[in-house]
């Protein structure tokens, strides 16, 4: 079994950090991409930023600039610092990691049970 297990969100006022952590175990053989989504009611899931095992890095549009991810492949664990925050990046956030359990399993995508971030004053 795998678990994602995220920390770090919270209520923040506009232009303030927030610094969101997510910790993967079980049984995991490696693990791709890692990254983070966010969701606000009535639309749908975005990505926020992810992270190769190379450590290549790919942002959203809406967050570059402000938003850096990185990874502990040793440890397991991504986390996305993200500071300047503004009203609209409120929304639940929800780690996600491409993990191939065995040497012999597909890879597959799990996720963490999100957590939010309010960003308001």
């Amino acid at each position: 079994q795998v678990q994602l297990v995220e920390s770090g969100g919270g209520l923040v006022q506009p232009g303030g950090s927030l610094r969101l952590s997510c910790a993967a175990s079980g049984s995991i053989f490696s693990i791709n991409v890692m990254g983070w989504y966010r969701q606000v009611p009535g639309k749908q899931r975005e990505l926020v930023a992810d992270i190769s095992s190379g450590s290549s890095t790919n942002y959203a549009d809406s967050v570059k600039g402000r938003f850096t991810i990185s990874r502990d492949n040793a440890k397991k664990t991504v986390s996305l610092q993200m500071n300047s925050l503004k009203p609209e990046d409120t929304a639940v956030y929800s780690c996600n990691a491409i993990i191939r359990r065995t040497l012999f399993d597909q890879f597959n995508a799990y996720w963490g049970q999100g957590t939010q971030v309010t960003v308001s004053s």
